[in-house]
């Protein structure tokens, strides 16, 4: 039985308000930390304070903190991760007020905590490149090197996330290259494939026998019992990290990465802001800002052509 209250129905709530089952899961995952902590301080929900979310806080920038399946950490968490953590927790506590039940503490008594500011890093446009070429050259099975290829092409083409790269099914793409996209918070958009894109595209699809919904799918997907099964989103990390180790690529690239890479190349071209916006499916001008960081090659550019 869980030691937070009602939390079945805080799950069940945002499934009704159209949470995304990856969201969903975040937020019980997020909130099974909170409860490992209860359970390990002997500390019943009732008697949680400022004083008992400030020893949270500590205990999540602590090695000594426990995963969601209860095993101890091996690495500290990033101020990014605690405060996803604690803002987990904060719209637990609001629906339980919105729902008329009794909360120890408000939600605004849990602070976030200070986030670092790193230098933004975009990888530069010839290493991308590299990058999403790679699987031609490194993967051994020649299905396998067009359909991770693909994925790398249609990521960097069109900016969409991952998670929407994985989901992506083949009635969503027209012979336009134009692709319909349900979002992040099931907002919609359309994004679009470049011609090169396009051209890998379609390699791809003439190579691939199944009849599976979705449009990237593991080679074992053309057996009958596992028709619909998809590409995981660790596989296609895993194999950007290897690509990107083969290659001595230092900067971290990740499938995230050209997601930056996308928003930051349109804009060093002379993109509109809000036209990158709406094809990254931002709500908020400000998040695409964070989104466009300059590469260090076209900030020197700059520099060395207007310092006066």
């Amino acid at each position: 039985m869980s030691t937070l209250p009602y939390l079945v129905e805080f799950l069940q709530y945002l499934k009704e308000i159209n949470y995304s089952p990856e969201t969903i899961y975040n937020y019980e995952r997020d909130l099974q930390v909170f409860e490992n902590f209860l359970v390990e301080a002997k500390t019943k929900f009732g008697k949680v304070d400022k004083h008992f979310i400030n020893n949270y806080k500590a205990y999540l920038s602590s090695i000594d903190r426990k995963t969601p399946k209860s095993i101890k950490s091996q690495a500290r968490l990033a101020s990014y991760s605690m405060n996803r953590l604690l803002s987990s927790l904060r719209s637990y506590l609001k629906y339980l007020i919105d729902v008329d039940y009794t909360t120890p503490l408000s939600p605004e008594s849990i602070k976030l905590v200070r986030t670092e500011r790193k230098h933004p890093k975009v990888a530069e446009f010839n290493e991308l490149v590299r990058l999403i070429e790679a699987p031609t050259k490194m993967e051994q099975n020649k299905k396998v090197a067009i359909r991770n290829r693909t994925m790398l092409e249609v990521l960097f083409a069109t900016g969409m996330r991952i998670s929407e790269l994985i989901s992506l099914k083949r009635s969503q793409i027209d012979d336009s290259g134009k692709i319909f996209i349900m979002g992040k918070g099931k907002k919609e958009r359309f994004v679009y494939l470049t011609p090169r894109a396009m051209i890998y595209l379609k390699e791809y699809l003439a190579s691939v026998c199944d009849q599976s919904d979705y449009l990237f799918t593991p080679l074992r997907g053309r057996n009958a019992s596992l028709k619909n099964k998809r590409i995981s989103i660790n596989y296609l990390q895993e194999r950007i990290k290897f690509y990107r180790e083969r290659l001595r690529i230092n900067l971290p690239i990740s499938a995230h990465s050209l997601r930056h890479g996308f928003a930051t190349y349109l804009a060093e071209e002379g993109a509109n802001p809000a036209a990158i916006q709406i094809l990254l499916g931002h709500e908020s001008l400000n998040t695409t800002t964070r989104y466009v960081h300059a590469s260090d090659k076209y900030a020197e550019e700059v520099h060395r052509k207007f310092h006066p």
